[in-house]
Parts: C-alpha cells; structure tokens; sequence
C-alpha cells in the first residue's frame, strides 16, 4: 500500500498471490528453458491500482518495482509473475515495463524471474 504521510490516505495499492500456469499457455520459445512440467508455478500480480488524483505522477510505476522486488525476494518458487490487465491501457502500462503477452490471451502478461532479477541485479 502506498500511503502519503503525515494522513493515512491510501494512493495506490497490488496485491500480490500464489498462482500457477500452464506450460502450454506460454511462449515456445521461453518453455525450452523450463523443466518439463505441464503446470508451472508463478505469482499472480493483482489489482494494482492508483487514485485516480494520483495518476501521471509515477505512483503505479513505484508500485509495481516493489511488487516485483518483494516477489524476488519471496521464499516461494516462481517462474514468472503475471497479471491479467483489466483492458488495454494495464497492458500498455505493462508492456511499458517489459511484461511480455502470452501469445492467445491478449489481457494476460508475465514477466520471468530471471528478468525481475536482472533489473534489480
């Protein structure tokens, strides 16, 4: 939750969730790289949201580089991190950040560990 000192005003918060995905679902070119398995374990990136008044400011942007900061830091195994984009604007904002389409589900968006890694390394 990002909130504004010295009130307790919330201005944007995410949510962050186990979830799987299917090996099938994503990039042929990225599943070389993976084990075998046919459900693969990942963290679901949900309701990013900022108050509307907040918009233009960077808020969603600092909101989702804590998220994927707290998802490498996260004890849980994960592949990716995904988030489903509510319409295309959220995918423009994720593609902005190097989220990657999954190639037939136009709304749904992951990004590879080893990427989050790389740009926090």
């Amino acid at each position: 939750m990002l909130v504004e000192p010295p009130a307790s005003a919330v201005l944007g918060f995410y949510t962050l969730s186990n979830t799987s995905i299917q090996a099938a679902e994503l990039p042929a070119t990225f599943v070389k790289t993976l084990p075998r398995y046919p459900v693969l374990p990942a963290t679901l990136l949900g309701r990013l949201a900022v108050d509307a008044r907040q918009r233009g400011r960077g808020r969603g942007t600092v909101l989702l580089l804590d998220a994927l900061r707290r998802c490498l830091r996260s004890e849980t195994a994960s592949l990716a991190v995904v988030v489903d984009a509510k319409d295309d604007a959220a995918v423009s904002f994720y593609e902005r950040h190097d989220f990657l389409r999954l190639p037939d589900q136009p709304h749904r968006l992951f990004m590879p560990m080893t990427e989050i890694a790389q740009l926090f390394g």
